[in-house]
């Protein structure tokens, strides 16, 4: 993009600024923006266009600088509050002031778009998915083809988070103060779960087949002292304990394994004192009656029965953990509804990547289903009907309704060529659904039983595949360091897709003709809104108008208090020379009350020319 003709107009290096940006040559787009503020300092457009050079050129720091002096020159500036927030939301500890500044540029235009998609980004951030929602809603009904708003209304449906959710953007303190402590308590609950297995499995071997249970029981109660060790050690490297409830409460899984070895060092105690005096060394002790004896309840197998929980829960925690997150994470959310809103926009790096993400999430949903569907027709304590079975026919039912509802009819061959792995795992999974009917079909047609066992392994294998399709996946993107198929891969849309953001657009320029009017006129006319309706008032003067077009107003009282309430307001003037035009400012005032004046930052400029006269003279006379 070559320099403007003119090269001392800083609206045109403006210009060639924002095309940079579009082509995504932010060094280019820095340049012709310094271009601009050195021609005009008082300009703020150009600052706007530094600082968002300057974020795509990963300075932040300056980028703040340059949005703050942005503000300072249009405070009334939409674009500016914008441009703030957006910056602000990058530092630690600045959330509320990013959330003020957005408040701002939605009370200043709330016509536009981009105001109510950082209102949501925000509330996303901190996890709120229902205020989020409402302000995409509102972005999407100013521009229904808003590639952020379509996106992240999407992750509001999958009740997205950040990874490591657990630090609350609006706390002060640096994240990473709040992150090494996180790492601290999930090592503390590692070490000491993974001791506590270790140890009791080794004082069930040494009590029970050696018949060393004293050994044993000293040995498992030393194991405690490193517990102790451990905890102190871990302990010390958290600076924030005030903020640790916080934590708990934002990260659910932290507090889950937090909580898991409590109870873990709980069982673990409670399993040394009540240790059987069991013996495989020698003879061993029936635990079941026979059938020909009387059933008779003895407190030792009650207390053996409890002992085996105990030991169960702290050998095997970590398996029902992990059993349960991956439960949990397939269940949770409107998978559907986030594909439909993530389709909705062309084809796009984030919007494919979250929607690739979406349909693993789906297919761990499929898989599930069948798998309980397998249980029940199987296990003769929960059911062990067969013909349960036959309810697999509804696995290629949801698929066509995700198809069909999640707008994938003409992406469909897309994605899965993109993903191979993904359509592996959709075959296997439609393999096994077709494998359960049958097995449920062979009971209820009287088929022959054989058909019906084939059947059955025929399920578990094709469920084998589909898991070994996300560990072939899972591997290859942690290999390449690309996106994985869990829900941590699912990002946020900041400034995706071509479209810019709308902080770029221009300052609105007042003519010299307008800037005379307003500088020498003495019926300047202020219009703005109450309570009680529109309201007129004539304004004593305007004592002057800044380089950007900033109208500063002397105004009575109860103009100031229409501003607190609604700072949309229009100020009109009449050519105080030759009468013949007139101009009406559509803006934002804010009282500045260190210099006395309302500052009225334009929006919108609107000019007339009066019937008169002259008008009569360039008229052809009639005969």
């Amino acid at each position: 993009m070559p320099p403007p003709r003119d090269r001392s107009d800083p609206r045109a290096w403006c210009v060639v600024a924002v095309a940079r940006l579009a082509r995504d040559q932010p060094e280019g787009a820095l340049e012709a923006a310094g271009e601009a503020v050195e021609r005009d300092p008082e300009g703020e457009w150009g600052h706007r266009l530094v600082s968002l050079a300057l974020e795509r050129l990963g300075r932040d720091s300056e980028a703040v600088v340059a949005a703050q002096d942005a503000v300072r020159l249009a405070p009334g500036s939409w674009a500016a509050r914008l441009r703030m927030g957006s910056m602000l939301r990058r530092l630690p500890g600045r959330w509320r002031d990013s959330w003020a500044h957005a408040r701002q540029a939605v009370r200043f235009a709330p016509e536009q778009p981009d105001p109510h998609v950082l209102i949501g980004d925000l509330a996303l951030l901190r996890g709120d998915h229902e205020q989020a929602a409402m302000a995409y809603r509102a972005a999407l009904r100013r521009d229904d083809g808003h590639p952020g708003a379509r996106i992240n209304l999407g992750l509001t449906f999958l009740r997205w988070e950040r990874p490591r959710d657990h630090h609350d953007p609006t706390w002060t303190v640096d994240p990473r103060e709040t992150g090494r402590s996180r790492r601290a308590l999930e090592v503390w609950a590692r070490q000491v779960r993974a001791l506590m297995a270790i140890s009791l499995a080794v004082v069930t071997v040494l009590a029970f087949w050696y018949d060393l249970r004293v050994e044993a029981l000293a040995g498992g109660a030393a194991v405690m002292v490193l517990v102790l060790v451990a905890t102190v050690r871990q302990a010390r490297r958290i600076t924030v304990w005030k903020y640790v409830p916080g934590m708990l409460a934002r990260d659910l899984w932290l507090s889950v394994a937090v909580s898991v070895t409590f109870l873990v060092v709980a069982a673990y105690v409670a399993a040394l004192a009540t240790l059987p005096a069991w013996s495989l060394a020698g003879e061993v002790v029936p635990l079941v009656a026979s059938a020909t004896a009387p059933t008779v309840v003895r407190w030792e197998d009650v207390v053996g029965g409890f002992w085996a929980g105990l030991l169960g829960l702290v050998l095997f925690n970590g398996v029902a953990v992990l059993v349960l997150r991956a439960f949990t994470e397939a269940w949770r959310g409107r998978p559907v509804r986030a594909l439909a809103e993530f389709t909705a926009v062309p084809p796009e790096r984030v919007a494919r990547r979250n929607t690739g993400v979406t349909l693993w999430i789906v297919a761990a949903r499929l898989w599930f289903l069948v798998a309980v569907l397998a249980v029940l027709a199987v296990l003769p304590l929960v059911a062990a009907e067969r013909r349960a079975a036959l309810a697999g026919v509804c696995v290629p039912v949801a698929m066509l309704y995700v198809r069909g509802r999640g707008g994938l009819r003409s992406r469909t061959r897309e994605i899965l060529r993109a993903d191979w792995w993904l359509a592996v795992a959709l075959a296997f999974l439609f393999v096994a659904s077709a494998a359960l009917v049958v097995a449920g079909a062979v009971p209820a047609l009287g088929l022959a039983p054989r058909l019906g066992e084939r059947a059955w392994w025929t399920v578990a294998g094709a469920l084998l595949v589909v898991v070994l399709a996300f560990v072939a996946r899972a591997a290859r993107a942690w290999w390449r360091g690309s996106a994985g198929p869990w829900r941590a891969s699912l990002i946020l849309c900041e400034g995706c897709g071509p479209r810019l953001p709308g902080e770029v657009g221009p300052s609105v320029a007042l003519s010299p003709e307008v800037r005379r009017a307003f500088t020498y006129s003495r019926s300047v006319v202020l219009s703005y809104t109450d309570a009680g309706g529109p309201r007129t008032l004539a304004v004593g003067a305007v004592t002057s108008v800044s380089a950007s077009g900033e109208l500063r107003l002397i105004a009575a009282e109860e103009a100031w208090a229409a501003a607190e309430r609604d700072p949309r307001v229009a100020v009109f003037v009449a050519d105080p020379i030759e009468r013949r035009f007139w101009a009406e400012v559509r803006g934002i005032a804010l009282a500045d009350p260190a210099e006395d004046v309302l500052r009225v930052t334009p929006k919108h400029v609107l000019v007339g020319e009066y019937p008169g006269r002259h008008e009569a003279r360039n008229s052809p006379r009639r005969p």
